[in-house]
């Protein structure tokens, strides 16, 4: 065996431990998923040592549920070291070296739907993480079922664009992956987002309503679940372009 692959055997394994945590470094070598860090419940010492380690390791960190407050402290842990994305309407943030800014390998292409304005910030978190899967983007938002002549247009261009997956973004009673399950042939995963009202409010009734479709190919994933509905699609995107080539 040579020395390479004993290396990337050896990181399989591998892990860092800083105060407080114990950092899963090898995570994107073995599942080619980046590291994603939740910054929700955590203190803002503890989140920089975390950033700043992973960022030693492999380059780049992906920061979700991000405060604009230890945002502003992120940036400056890292001002003049990494290039910064900061969507302060998806509350995400990724931090990367130069060469990371720099890879341009596309894994293929999602689709990205909301029902309605106020599930874009949900949709913004998932679209970052595509992205920074490798994936290209087609976004269509506000086009949910009060007036739903507006997502044909949306369907049709995504299946010009040869999507491999649709990420579909819904409160209220969350019809919407429903409907476009039923229009398309690629796997569809709702996103249920905490928009409604009283009874069955955030996300509950969409949640509900998402895992009763009668239309199979809909998968579904938890309450404001943005990072898991895009790695999920991704994962699907790498697959089939890579059995293409």
């Amino acid at each position: 065996m040579g020395i390479e692959e004993a290396t990337a055997k050896l990181r399989l394994l591998a892990v860092r431990e800083v105060e407080g945590a114990c950092l899963d470094i090898s995570r994107e070598a073995r599942r080619d998923v980046p590291e994603i860090v939740l910054a929700e419940g955590k203190s803002l010492d503890d989140l920089v040592r975390i950033a700043k380690a992973f960022y030693a390791e492999t380059g780049r960190i992906i920061i979700t549920r991000i405060s604009d407050a230890h945002a502003s402290e992120i940036k400056k842990a890292f001002r003049g070291k990494a290039d910064i994305l900061h969507s302060k309407k998806g509350r995400i943030m990724v931090v990367k070296s130069a060469s990371r800014n720099k890879e341009t390998e596309k894994a293929g292409s999602v689709a990205l739907l909301t029902a309605g304005t106020a599930d874009i910030s949900v949709a913004e978190e998932a679209r970052i993480v595509l992205e920074e899967m490798g994936c290209r983007v087609h976004a269509f938002y506000d086009i949910g079922i009060a007036g739903m002549h507006r997502l044909f247009p949306a369907i049709k261009k995504s299946m010009e664009e040869d999507v491999d997956a649709i990420v579909v973004v819904a409160g209220m009673e969350g019809a919407l992956p429903s409907i476009v399950s039923s229009l398309v042939a690629v796997p569809v995963i709702g996103v249920p987002s905490s928009v409604g009202y009283g009874v069955g409010g955030k996300g509950e009734a969409a949640l509900i309503s998402m895992l009763q479709s009668c239309n199979a190919g809909l998968v579904v994933v938890n309450i404001d679940n943005g990072v898991g509905a895009a790695v999920t699609a991704a994962l699907i995107s790498k697959k089939v372009r890579n059995s293409r080539k």
